[in-house]
C-alpha cells in the first residue's frame, strides 16, 4: 500500500512540474479508503470534507465509471458549495473529470471557470495546457483523417481515368 501512495504522490508532483501528460491517477484502494471514510464520517463538516476527497479519487481514477460518479457527485453539490474557493475546487475536479472522459470542450470550459475566479492558480494553468495539448492533437488526427480520405478519393477517380482510357 505504501508503495501505491508513492507512485500516486509522485504522479501527482510529475503533473505540477508541467508533465501535463501526469494527471494523476487514483487507485480502487485509496478509492475504497475514502468510501470508508464518507461512511464513517461523523459531523456535516467531516462528512463534506470527506466527499470533496471521494470526488477527488473517482475523477482521478482509470476506471471510466468511477469517474461518471465522481462527476455526478461534484455536479450534484455544486450548487451548495459554501465559498468561491469550494466551487473553484469542484469545478477544476469535473474539469479533471471531463478531460479523462474525453470531452475536452466541456473540461476548458470548465478550467476556464476556475481560472476566472483564481487566474493564477497554477494548478488549472497545468490542467488546461493539457486540455488544449489534447485538442490540438485530435484537431491534427482529424485533419490527418480527412486528408487521407481526400487522397484516397483522388486517387480512386484516378485510377478510374486510367482504365477507362
Amino acid at each position: 500500500m505504501e508503495a501505491k501512495i508513492n507512485r500516486f504522490f509522485d504522479s501527482v508532483g510529475s503533473f505540477f512540474s508541467g508533465n501535463s501528460e501526469n494527471i494523476p491517477w487514483c487507485d480502487h484502494d485509496i478509492i475504497a479508503g475514502c468510501e470508508k471514510e464518507v461512511r464513517e464520517a461523523v459531523t456535516e463538516e467531516q462528512k463534506r470534507d470527506s466527499v470533496m476527497r471521494l470526488s477527488w479519487a473517482l475523477v482521478h481514477s482509470k476506471d471510466q465509471a468511477d469517474v461518471n460518479r465522481g462527476i455526478a457527485m461534484l455536479e450534484a453539490s455544486l450548487a451548495n458549495s459554501s465559498s468561491s474557493l469550494v466551487t473553484r475546487e469542484k469545478l477544476y475536479l469535473l474539469a479533471v473529470g471531463h478531460y479523462r472522459n474525453g470531452d475536452y470542450p466541456r473540461s476548458r470550459q470548465l478550467v476556464d471557470h476556475c481560472l476566472e475566479i483564481e487566474p493564477d492558480w497554477r494548478q488549472a494553468r497545468t490542467l488546461k495546457k493539457a486540455v488544449e495539448d489534447k485538442i490540438a492533437k485530435d484537431g491534427l488526427i482529424g485533419v490527418g483523417i480527412a486528408t487521407t480520405a481526400v487522397g484516397l478519393v483522388i486517387g480512386g477517380i484516378a485510377a478510374a481515368l486510367v482504365r477507362k482510357s
